[in-house]
């Protein structure tokens, strides 16, 4: 499979990039193509302007967005990982979704109503989260974690596989229950 993993967190010094890393390895492993977007590293500008938003309605759709598109177009399967900020998707992470899932490329209106038109096999979204799992099932706050992506996001855009894993209070997990996750993760680009 052609995978396009899309990587949202600033310090390559991260968690979430030694997760990166370890799904990285796993896919290798299992013989698929990857392409990563290091949105930090990209300097991505997650800014949908007033211009681009006016070419689209023509039809007209402007180089920056045209290649963001071409990349996701490439794969048959995407996978992201980025930290929980404030109940969502940091918002370069959002802004990459405003500015590359565009009416008509990956959804469109009818009179039956919003119809998907991604094709790609599946996606999976790798959350961590600060808090502990208690904390966000005592504030009723589970489904906030990955619904905006995995629902009001990749399902949205016609994605029919759309997974997530979320690791819980990050920061206070020992040596050993972090290299479980790491293990975990390289696995799952194994079994990708």
């Amino acid at each position: 499979m052609k995978v396009l993993i899309v990587f949202t967190h600033p310090s390559k010094n991260s968690f979430n990039h030694a997760l990166l890393e370890n799904i990285i390895s796993g896919l290798k492993q299992a013989g698929h193509e990857i392409r990563i977007k290091d949105l930090y590293k990209e300097n991505f500008n997650p800014i949908l302007t007033g211009d681009d938003l006016t070419m689209l309605h023509t039809n007209n759709i402007p180089e920056k967005i045209d290649k963001e598109q071409q990349q996701l177009l490439w794969a048959d399967s995407l996978i992201f990982i980025y930290p929980l900020w404030w109940f969502d998707r940091p918002a370069m992470l959002k802004g990459w979704f405003d500015v590359v899932l565009t009416n008509g490329l990956a959804f469109e209106y009818s009179s039956e109503g919003v119809k998907g038109l991604l094709k790609h096999k599946k996606a999976l979204v790798i959350i961590t989260a600060g808090g502990s799992k208690q904390y966000f099932i005592d504030n009723d706050a589970l489904q906030l974690i990955h619904r905006p992506v995995t629902d009001g996001t990749l399902s949205f855009c016609g994605i029919k596989d759309v997974s997530h894993q979320i690791y819980y209070d990050i920061s206070n997990l020992s040596d050993t229950e972090r290299q479980d996750i790491l293990n975990e993760t390289k696995t799952a680009g194994l079994e990708f």
